[in-house]
């Protein structure tokens, strides 16, 4: 019951921000995704070993500031029989999963901090909490950062990339739904 809780509250919060703001300062991304759940602490461990199935992601992203929005994304991707899970090490999974995610981030953009004469490239430190499912449904606490690539002038389409730690809650109980890391690559939308 805390789950489901959490969730409409999670869902309820994103709605409502972004039911308050002005449509100019909206963009949309979309675009493929890949899971980490190797089982190790770092974020490039072993890359040939990704899931990589049916990697769909999309987000709306608001921003109210120059350095601040806010985001609401879905992804789906999978997990074959012959993928490598850390709660699988030496052996093939008993059946094929699917992977859903619903996660809200509050984004933090330092490039003019760093780069102030640089209009092309902005980067990201994010923040925020996570609903996944895998064999069971977990809630996490997610954390990571970005850099996003203008390609035209007025910064209204672009391409980004971001990486994403997922900490599980319960992760030791959890089974396939346990921590891991997401990544993203993703073409971005001014609406």
């Amino acid at each position: 019951m805390k789950k489901i809780f959490l969730i409409v509250l999670i869902a309820s919060f994103s709605l409502s921000s972004f039911a308050q703001r002005d449509s100019n300062e909206w963009f949309l991304s979309i675009g493929v995704n890949a899971i980490n759940s190797l089982g190790s602490k770092n974020p490039i461990y072993h890359p040939e070993d990704w899931t990589f199935e049916f990697p769909i992601s999309a987000a709306v992203e608001f921003n109210w500031s120059e350095d601040f929005s806010i985001e609401q994304s879905i992804t789906f991707n999978g997990f074959a029989e012959s993928s490598k899970i850390d709660v699988v090490p030496f052996g093939p999974l008993p059946k094929d999963y699917n992977y859903v995610s619903l996660d809200t981030h509050l984004k933090y953009y330092f490039r003019r901090h760093i780069l102030p004469d640089t209009d092309w490239v902005d980067f990201y430190a994010n923040a925020g909490i996570g609903f996944f499912h895998i064999d069971e449904t977990n809630i996490s606490a997610n954390l990571g950062g970005g850099v996003l690539f203008w390609l035209n002038k007025n910064r209204s389409f672009g391409l980004r990339a971001q990486t994403i730690a997922k900490f599980a809650f319960n992760h030791k109980e959890s089974g396939f739904d346990n921590n891991h890391y997401q990544y993203h690559l993703q073409a971005i939308f001014k609406l």
